[in-house]
């Protein structure tokens, strides 16, 4: 039996957001988006090792203050994908990655594990993500809300900011939302960055329609997950209730 593969949570933090700047180090709770991020991600059960990519010495340094790992890129890079990858130049043979965005300080080690599972049952598997069920007219009308349709053997048949399936007459459907998480075989997560962006994920802005567009799968794993992702101020508020909202439940 092949021995099992290493899995790395990489999480790409970018200091230089447009509509947050200085994100990975705004403070939610009393810590930092970033190592709420870094916490959750070493509750994994899966995880051999978590990682964080920035551009920004500041975020390094507060990542290592708090006894997280964390490793300089350019800061020229264009996505957190392309982060991710100049990493995992440096890494051995072909471990899986998981790609857990900076900015979901409320990722659960639960949700990286569904996406990581399919990759260890399956070897023919290059890329696994998660999705649950919109919870209601405002997440499904919202285009930051990323819908998908999943076909009947689990791979993904496309994401949208538009609300997919259109349930013409009304009847049973679920619509699934997209969570921004990945788990890649190295060498397939070389080979995306390697491509240029493609004319569906241009005009949507959703970089994993790059590899469906390039006819390759991705495993999809459904689950009641809940998160908050911090991308303007007014996330942040939603993030910071959120927060407050479940330790007063935990605490009751």
């Amino acid at each position: 039996m092949a021995p099992a593969p290493d899995i790395f949570a990489i999480i790409p933090a970018r200091h230089a957001s447009v509509r947050l700047p200085g994100k990975p180090l705004v403070d939610i709770g009393g810590k930092p988006i970033v190592q709420h991020v870094v916490e959750r991600a070493n509750e994994a059960s899966l995880v051999t090792r978590v990682v964080v990519v920035t551009d920004h010495e500041a975020v390094a340094a507060a990542v290592r203050r708090f006894g997280g790992e964390a490793v300089m890129t350019p800061a020229d890079l264009p996505s957190g994908t392309d982060r991710i990858a100049f990493f995992a130049k440096t890494l051995p043979g072909n471990p899986i990655l998981v790609n857990v965005q900076g900015d979901e300080p409320f990722v659960t080690g639960g949700m990286i594990d569904a996406a990581v599972r399919p990759l260890l049952d399956d070897p023919a598997v290059v890329t696994g993500t998660v999705v649950a069920p919109v919870s209601g007219e405002d997440e499904l009308r919202d285009p930051a809300v990323v819908k998908v349709a999943v076909a009947l053997n689990g791979n993904a048949l496309y994401f949208s900011r538009s609300t997919i399936p259109y349930n013409r007459d009304g009847g049973p459907c679920t619509v699934y939302r997209h969570f921004g998480l990945y788990a890649y075989r190295r060498d397939f997560l070389m080979m995306i960055a390697s491509w240029e962006p493609t004319p569906l994920e241009t005009a949507e802005k959703l970089e994993q329609l790059r590899i469906l567009e390039h006819g390759f799968p991705i495993r999809v794993t459904s689950g009641n997950f809940e998160t908050v992702s911090v991308d303007t101020p007014g996330d942040l508020a939603k993030a910071r209730k959120f927060y407050k909202d479940r330790h007063r439940t935990l605490g009751a």
